[in-house]
């Protein structure tokens, strides 16, 4: 029986781990030794990092030049038209003056911004057909686009869900005065906007031999004016689902109040260095509402630095961190000395 046993336990393969200097953990290592001057010069050496960077990123933030503007209390006439969804088919246009003080120069963007906008609404996140924006032929009835899926006749929506049919189309243009009665057209790029990842991964048209045939058998979503295959009229290559301010739109924002990019100053002829100090009109195109849900709308010209747009808060968070992190290292350093005063003492 032992006979048997002994057997058994040999032919049983054994877990013990292989005798290497990886397996056994023999391998060579560096162990440092945390001496209080070394991990107190750590400290310091990283605060004080901290801090010169917090005070960079503010510094170059506050140096962004960047105007806002309210104009959905300037085109109020136009936001009652807009409160009854009946006048969907009725133009409405408003302008607004800005006078810039001083050149934005380098790059100049134009961005709308929304407030009081709550798109982090978990119906309204999932309210979307990845499927369909890869330009996948797909059944949207089983998708989570509901209730902007199909139409009551049966007609299914390019694009469907809550973010496609509630894209912000207002039309915003730029003029520049040259003097009290000459006013040019600020050139505008609509292309370029969006993500790369975005317009060459997520996003694709279905495939046909023109765009108006691969979007045959759909129509647009109830609120739009126009359908996918249209909304640039300009240039092809800017339609249906490649769209880049379809594809910035359906990047939803996780708090209320938000901007999206709309249009780049193009670098060209009197705006080659940027926008020039002067008179400026913007012309708007007012069709998206925001009075019932208690929102506002702004249009902002902005400039960008190497850290990108006037955002302080990572300034403010490497401040902050930086003098937590020294702070500390006073107080370690204090406890320290303190310490070893007494253990002198007491060897004596």
């Amino acid at each position: 029986m032992e006979n048997k046993n002994s057997q058994g336990a040999q032919e049983r393969p054994s877990r013990c781990p292989d005798n290497s200097a990886f397996k056994q953990q023999k391998l060579p290592a560096w162990k440092p030794k945390l001496t209080a001057p070394t991990v107190l010069s750590s400290l310091f050496i990283i605060g004080l990092f901290c801090l010169l960077m917090g005070i960079c990123l503010i510094l170059s933030a506050r140096s962004v030049k960047e105007i806002q503007i309210n104009y959905s209390d300037i085109c109020l006439n136009c936001s009652k038209l807009r409160e009854n969804s009946s006048n969907w088919d009725k133009e409405c246009n408003c302008s607004v003056h800005v006078t810039l003080q001083e050149n934005m120069l380098g790059d100049v963007f134009i961005y709308y911004r929304l407030l009081n906008f709550y798109q982090n609404h978990r119906r309204y996140v999932l309210s979307r057909s990845d499927s369909q924006l890869l330009g996948e032929d797909v059944n949207i009835q089983n998708s989570n686009c509901a209730p902007f899926t199909t139409y009551p006749n049966g007609t299914p929506m390019a694009p469907c869900g809550a973010i496609a049919n509630s894209m912000f189309n207002d039309s915003i243009q730029l003029s520049y005065y040259l003097n009290s009665y000459t006013a040019i057209q600020v050139p505008l790029l609509k292309t370029g906007n969006s993500w790369w990842s975005d317009k060459n991964v997520k996003f694709r048209n279905p495939t046909s031999y023109n765009l108006s045939s691969a979007f045959a058998g759909t129509t647009r979503p109830p609120y739009w004016q126009k359908p996918a295959y249209l909304l640039d009229e300009e240039d092809e290559r800017n339609n249906g689902y490649l769209n880049d301010d379809l594809i910035i739109w359906m990047r939803v924002s996780a708090f209320p109040t938000f901007r999206n990019l709309y249009r780049r100053v193009s670098h060209t002829n009197q705006f080659a260095d940027g926008l020039p100090a002067g008179n400026y009109t913007f012309h708007i195109a007012y069709n998206f509402p925001v009075t019932k849900l208690k929102g506002k709308k702004q249009v902002v010209l902005s400039t960008v630095t190497w850290c990108g747009g006037s955002n302080l808060f990572l300034g403010i968070a490497y401040t902050v961190s930086g003098a937590v992190t020294v702070l500390a290292g006073f107080i370690i350093t204090a406890i320290h000395l303190k310490l070893r005063k007494k253990k002198t003492y007491f060897q004596r």
